[in-house]
Formats: structure tokens, sequence, C-alpha cells
């Protein structure tokens, strides 16, 4: 069965404040058994834009990152993100 991933291009605009939604995104990763393969760390762009922290998350497959994102505990900490940045977020099946 193919993975599943969620990839998200942030931009930060109170890193304080943006570290409630982490801690509380956290707590769902774990309840979902989600596997975090890029989270912030150095970026450097080649072509096109992006925003400086990206974000990669690995799933057993593409219908447990959809069930990740639709989950209580992840909709409860999207308002935490919503006010102090911006970002491009995808679901992607893996090859």
């Amino acid at each position: 069965m193919a993975k599943g991933y969620i990839v998200a291009s942030i931009d930060v605009r109170d890193a304080t404040e943006y570290q409630k939604y982490v801690a509380a995104s956290s707590a769902a990763m774990a309840k979902y058994g989600v596997k975090p393969i890029v989270r912030g760390g150095r970026c450097e762009v080649k072509e096109g834009s992006f925003n400086p922290r990206n974000v990669i998350l690995e799933f057993e497959s593409f219908e447990a990152a959809q069930k990740y994102y639709h989950s209580p505990e992840y909709q409860a900490a999207i308002p935490l993100r919503l006010g102090v940045s911006s970002a491009n977020l995808m679901l992607i099946e893996g090859a």
C-alpha cells in the first residue's frame, strides 16, 4: 500500500504563538502515529517560491493522512496556526 504524506510550506509571523500550534499538533501526531520526515530546518529554494518553514509528515496510507487531518485533535490545533501564520498544505499519496 502506498504511503500518505502531508506537505506544508508555512510562513510563521509570530514564532512564540506558533509554538502553541506545534504543541497541539504534536499531541495529535502522537495519537495518530504520524512520522515527521521534515519539520522546519534549513531550506534552500532553487526554483519557484516557498515559505521558510516546511513540513513533511508520513502516514501508513493516504486515508490515514486524511483521518489525521480531519481528526478532532488536529482540527482543534488549526485555529492556533491560522492567526499567526499562513500556509500551503496538501495531502499526497506516495509511490
